[in-house]
């Protein structure tokens, strides 16, 4: 497996040390039959449109909208589209499009489970619309709650009739700070993916800037 070292700092190169170093992005395309663009979705379209001509497989499995999914479809010739769900140590990775299938072949007895599906994007926005649209309403009802003065008889009120609760405003809060600042944009781009099919976008417009001031 390729990685480019050019511009990472110290750490990530201890992190990559049982990779092959291709040096800079472009080696590392020239080299490459498949590429996966997985990072943060407000550079999913810059890093596609950043790449040099290639000819293999580009599989962008960012956490972004089918609309602008498509748009990073139109910067390389053999697109596919991919959304990953849950972590290690088994994680989903849907795919779609024509050549899914070859992408999918490429995790053949991985601890990746790779799916077929007819827009990989749309689901992974749809799944995270729950996941964390809902921890960054918990968070949101937690500050509220604090600001009012209330939220230790709310928290006794949680564990009483909704005890699943306390339990889940933890995780978020964890969660919440160790990457939050990655959540924003894809708030955002589930937010663009309502308003597309005629839904409300408000919600996810928010839990964006939840997750913006955390």
């Amino acid at each position: 497996m390729l990685w480019a070292s050019e511009g990472r700092s110290e750490a990530t190169r201890e992190r990559a040390r049982a990779f092959t170093d291709a040096g800079t992005v472009a080696d590392l395309v020239a080299r490459s039959d498949a590429v996966f663009s997985v990072v943060p979705p407000h550079a999913a379209l810059e890093l596609a449109e950043s790449l040099p001509p290639f000819q293999g497989i580009f599989v962008d499995a960012n956490a972004v909208s089918p609309a602008t999914a498509a748009r990073v479809g139109t910067t390389v010739e053999r697109f596919v589209d991919g959304g990953i769900v849950g972590g290690p140590p088994a994680p989903r990775l849907y795919l779609s499009g024509a050549e899914a299938p070859l992408a999918a072949e490429l995790f053949a007895g991985s601890p990746v489970e790779a799916r077929l599906v007819s827009n990989a994007s749309a689901l992974k926005c749809a799944y995270a619309a729950w996941s964390k649209g809902s921890g960054a309403l918990l968070l949101a009802i937690h500050e509220f709650a604090n600001a009012e003065g209330v939220w230790e008889p709310l928290a006794e009120e949680w564990a009483r009739s909704l005890p699943q609760l306390p339990a889940r405003l933890a995780a978020a809060e964890r969660s919440a700070a160790a990457k939050g600042w990655r959540w924003v944009g894809e708030m955002e781009e589930i937010a663009a993916a309502f308003a597309a099919d005629g839904l409300p976008p408000g919600f996810h417009e928010a839990a964006a800037a939840v997750y913006r001031a955390g």
